[in-house]
């Protein structure tokens, strides 16, 4: 059994999760805790390395079904509290930490979901999740978002890394060619006088959620051919990114689901 915080694997999971340019050159990300290991498992992911408290899964139903799991899994190893806890991003971890390769899923038809510069890594992996759960074809992120692949990030989204196509990083320049495809590019601004639910959303389109603190920048907003918004009646005069993509995306998936009705 690993103890010891300062074991190799220990010290590469850290690594890993403390530092973007680790996630690039290896292309993996950290994953923790039973839900989003065992989904993981369940797409397939390519499991790189893993450390485990037998003592802590065996704790609950889900925990002894993944400790079963990773206990005939090559490199995953069995470890104390104190080498799982050196290891997670969390200050209180569930009994395992994973190292996962960067999924490779192609892009399929359906909306894509531009995302301009959202810096809070929870706005993000809620966008990520919902953009999963209403069957978006691609997710492109733009330069000045945060990474995809943080752990905070990985946490919000629930397992959406292992079913979603992403794409990060990007250029607006290779945004642009990116929807070429899409003739109808939808900008979500506060401004705008169009609601969200006038679009026409059973047409290939794409939708840009721009930052919390500036929504969509010039680059977008000049891109896009309609500016949407939701109607509110309350004091706020915004929503924060992660709710405000959710709900333009489940009014995408309704109309593509039932009709424009």
């Amino acid at each position: 059994m690993i103890s010891s915080a300062s074991n190799a694997y220990v010290k590469h999971l850290r690594s890993l999760r403390a530092d973007p340019r680790v996630r690039r050159s290896e292309r993996s990300f950290v994953i923790e805790g039973v839900r989003l290991v065992a989904d993981a498992f369940d797409a397939g992911a390519e499991l790189r390395v893993a450390l485990y408290n037998p003592d802590q899964l065996r704790g609950t139903p889900a925990g002894a079904a993944l400790l079963n799991r990773l206990a005939e899994r090559p490199g995953c190893y069995e470890a104390g509290e104190v080498a799982v806890s050196a290891a997670a991003d969390t200050r209180s971890p569930q009994g395992v930490v994973a190292a996962v390769a960067w999924p490779e899923i192609a892009p399929r038809p359906g909306l894509k979901l531009v995302l301009d510069a959202i810096q809070d890594p929870g706005n993000l992996g809620t966008l990520l999740r919902s953009a999963e759960a209403a069957g978006v074809g691609m997710v492109l992120c733009s330069q000045g978002c945060a990474d995809i692949y943080s752990p905070k990030v990985a946490r919000a989204a629930m397992g959406a890394h292992f079913s979603l196509p992403l794409r990060g990083d990007l250029s607006w320049d290779d945004l642009v060619m990116e929807l070429l495809d899409s003739p109808l590019v939808y900008a979500a601004s506060a401004e705008a006088t169009m609601p969200y639910y006038a679009a026409d959303w059973r047409q290939p389109a794409a939708l840009i959620i721009g930052s919390e603190a500036h929504g969509v920048g010039p680059e977008g907003l000049g891109m896009a051919t309609h500016h949407i918004a939701i109607p509110m009646l309350g004091r706020a005069d915004s929503l924060n990114a992660g709710v405000a993509g959710s709900i333009i995306l489940f009014e995408a998936l309704r109309q593509r689901s039932r009709g424009r009705t």
